[in-house]
């Protein structure tokens, strides 16, 4: 008998595992902040013997190197690979003991990195669970253009390949745990449900339903933007992450955020958008901690730019420190907590900035005057249409176009707000007057908004 326990990153949209037997036990793709997963070991009772990588990441500093180090662990890692510490070089076909009865088994299976490295682990030498990395997700494949561009159609024929490689090994009952596809940008496309098995992606994936030149096409025009951040992560990964020192940072006072401010450095209000739009410390950006913070700070941010951290609780701010750490922005400059009032110096006062629905942006357009700003991404505004006239910048590309915002109020919307907030608060701070569209983008067409696509502007 063997286990499986998924360790969730929502945040990242990414998991990693913790799978063993009674005594001992492996850990694929660990998060940087391992604590969780030997709290999730020590719960288990069980040690850990290995700790598997299926490839060096680019989403995401990697928790191996550490955990293997703290546990005595193996450290498996892709033979081809190169990276610049020691580790057991893992080839196809090789296998590792786990518990008694439980075998660790590599399966090659190039795609999303031409070194990318599948896992089976075998009770009595059955197949009991696949951990696939980003090679086959629920419904889709981890995306092959994280790399090198000229190696992106090779790397997706890969993908289909490897993708019925392991079809052809397994049974269908086999579970499939991968790593990326619950929000990652890892993935090729988003998965629909968080559970599958080899027998339900025969059915019902594109990489084993179609022909390859069919998938590969398909698959290389739905490649959506790349984070930013991502050209850190690899090389990080390589050359062996440090451990992870999560911590509390100095407390800053008023003074202080203000002459971080001054300094050009960014302050980051974890609030959420309802509270920051109300009153906010003049030129502070609002990621809200409960969204996808560490994915778009870390997209955002001009790299290794210092961050202090504002929110209402010490523990929002060790919550945004631990999520931030996952993508190498590992120690925030400065952090203040409680009544946002106090974050101002003596004599000043929160700014702020309204927030509306869609229908709210209606009748402001009648009225005139309106600038009219669409931060989704590429994709979205293609897919979903747009509001006639209006400009568009994606978010990500937001703090160095901002100047490309015409003269006006800007009204600034996303697909459901998170967004919007984000964007709003780099206009307000650059010295704008906007207004934050908190709502859902399918309530544009029901406000009387005329929403065109695309292809109706050519």
């Amino acid at each position: 008998m063997f286990f499986v326990d998924t360790l969730e990153l929502e945040g990242l949209g990414n998991r990693s595992y913790l799978a063993g037997g009674a005594g001992g036990a492996v850990v694929v793709d660990p998060p940087r902040d391992v604590d969780r997963v030997i709290a999730a070991a020590a719960r288990r009772g069980v040690r850990i013997a290995l700790v598997a990588e299926t490839h060096v990441h680019n989403d995401y500093i990697t928790g191996g190197l550490e955990l293997a180090r703290l546990t005595g662990a193996r450290y498996l890692v892709p033979a081809a690979a190169t990276v610049a510490y020691a580790r057991v070089p893992v080839a196809d076909g090789d296998t590792f003991p786990v518990d008694e009865g439980l075998v660790l088994r590599a399966i090659a299976t190039p795609g999303h990195t031409p070194h990318h490295t599948s896992y089976v682990l075998e009770d009595g030498g059955r197949a009991g669970a696949a951990f696939t990395g980003g090679s086959l997700l629920i419904g889709t494949v981890g995306r092959p253009d994280l790399v090198e561009p000229r190696l992106t159609e090779r790397l997706a024929r890969a993908q289909h390949a490897s993708a019925h490689r392991l079809a052809d090994e397994l049974d269908d009952d086999v579970p499939v745990h991968p790593t990326h596809g619950f929000g990652s940008f890892c993935s090729s496309a988003q998965s629909e449900g968080d559970a599958t098995t080899i027998g339900r992606e025969r059915r019902h994936n594109d990489a084993l339903t179609r022909d390859v030149d069919a998938f590969v096409a398909d698959l290389l025009t739905g490649l959506d933007d790349v984070p930013a951040y991502y050209a850190h992560m690899g090389p990080a990964n390589a050359a062996g992450p440090a451990p992870v020192d999560l911590t509390p940072p100095r407390p800053a006072d008023a003074e202080e955020i203000a002459a971080r401010l001054a300094a050009g450095e960014w302050v980051v209000d974890l609030r959420n958008r309802v509270a920051f739009a109300e009153g906010h410390v003049a030129g502070a950006f609002n990621f809200e901690g409960e969204e996808k913070l560490a994915t778009y700070l870390a997209w955002l941010v001009p790299w290794g730019k210092p961050v202090t951290l504002l929110a209402e609780t010490s523990g929002q701010v060790a919550d945004a420190q631990r999520e931030l750490a996952r993508v190498g922005i590992d120690r925030p400059a400065a952090a203040a907590t409680g009544d946002p009032a106090a974050w101002v110096r003596e004599g000043e006062r929160l700014a702020s900035f309204p927030r509306a629905r869609f229908a709210d942006l209606a009748g402001a357009r009648e009225r005139g005057g309106v600038v009219v700003l669409d931060v989704r991404r590429d994709r979205e505004r293609e897919a979903d249409g747009f509001v006639d006239g209006s400009v568009h910048i994606p978010v990500h590309e937001l703090p160095r176009r901002t100047g490309e915002v015409p003269d006006g109020v800007v009204w600034v919307h996303c697909a459901g707000g998170a967004r919007a907030a984000i964007a709003a608060s780099l206009l307000d701070a650059a010295g704008r007057d906007v207004v934050a569209v908190d709502d859902g983008f399918g309530a544009a067409a029901d406000a009387g908004l005329r929403l065109r696509r695309p292809a109706d502007a050519r």
